[in-house]
């Protein structure tokens, strides 16, 4: 029997009705034979609205104490969503991040997983149970909750779906997966069914914003295929795997500090793509600071913010 990892955002798990779509998904997997291990975020805007309290308690929280107070929230989506599953007559158990065995460094606010104990979590999947995580935290050797940083449900997932050998680990988002640029700018952007971790990598640390780069290192280190897919609907998402299909430009994706990088394996030998990209800006009489060409990644560096409409003539001509 294969074990899935199946991890849940915020956005997806934002409402009653946004828990039932999880559900539904999880128990469509549990029923084709699976083992089913599912990492969920805090509710919604849950996070920042803890945020927004401790502040107005003090003007500087310790570190410590906001840990314990942030992975409340998913310790609140974990508890909603079993209680669901189990509604519907599917046998669920909610673990936090210590009973789940995730071990961490010292480091409050950012920490590092150093190892997980999947003692408990293998017995309840003999149960035939789905195990549903807590992402985002973990333990030290105090005993301490600690919080995993920005992303950390994504690094949670494919460090549960590593530590348990896992077939597949599935993140299910508000999108449909990755994309040659950012759909919400460029309407023509289209989906990207494959790329590798070394693409994912490239585009995570400029920003993209459908994987943490964490989470993308761990899956290419342990050879996890990572599946990102839309929460709300039924179509194919993006595969992130090992398997380099082809050398062509993935995706372009622009930072606020002025930056454009054209990601995609062989890039560098691409002499063509870069001759359009300094075309496009040489036509449009933007001021270049610098340029780096990398075997993944293109990236430029700009005097001036570059607006939306230049990042779709260069998306367009690629």
């Amino acid at each position: 029997m294969d074990t899935i990892v199946l991890k849940f955002g915020g956005s997806s798990v934002a409402s009653n009705e946004r828990l039932d779509m999880a559900a539904e998904k999880i128990i469509d997997l549990y029923d084709k034979n699976n083992n089913i291990v599912v990492i969920v975020s805090a509710q919604g805007k849950t996070t920042d609205k803890l945020i927004r309290e401790s502040e107005e308690l003090s003007r500087d929280p310790s570190d410590r104490e906001l840990d314990v107070l942030l992975s409340a929230g998913e310790q609140i989506s974990i508890a909603k969503l079993s209680m669901l599953l189990n509604e519907k007559g599917y046998p669920a158990i909610s673990l936090t991040g210590w009973q789940s065995g995730i071990f961490t460094n010292n480091t409050n606010q950012n920490a590092i997983i150093e190892n997980i104990d999947t003692t408990r979590i293998n017995k309840e999947l003999e149960e035939r149970k789905i195990v549903v995580i807590a992402g985002f935290q973990g333990f030290n050797e105090n005993l301490d909750i600690t919080t995993l940083g920005r992303g950390g449900s994504d690094t949670t997932a494919i460090a549960i779906a590593a530590a348990l050998k896992a077939k597949n680990c599935y993140i299910f988002s508000d999108v449909e997966g990755v994309y040659t640029a950012d759909p919400n700018i460029i309407k023509s952007a289209k989906k990207i069914p494959a790329l590798s971790y070394e693409e994912m990598l490239a585009l995570s640390s400029e920003g993209a914003k459908v994987l943490h780069n964490r989470s993308v290192e761990i899956g290419e280190k342990f050879k996890i295929p990572i599946i990102t897919k839309s929460t709300f609907n039924k179509e194919a998402g993006s595969v992130v795997s090992d398997v380099i299909e082809e050398n062509t430009i993935k995706s372009i994706v622009k930072k606020d500090i002025s930056r454009i990088s054209i990601i995609g394996n062989g890039i560098i030998r691409n002499t063509t793509a870069l001759k359009k990209v300094i075309s496009e800006i040489e036509k449009n009489k933007l001021e270049m600071l610098n340029l780096n060409v990398s075997e993944t990644k293109i990236s430029i560096d700009f005097k001036n913010m570059v607006s939306d409409e230049i990042l779709e003539k260069i998306h367009s001509v690629l």
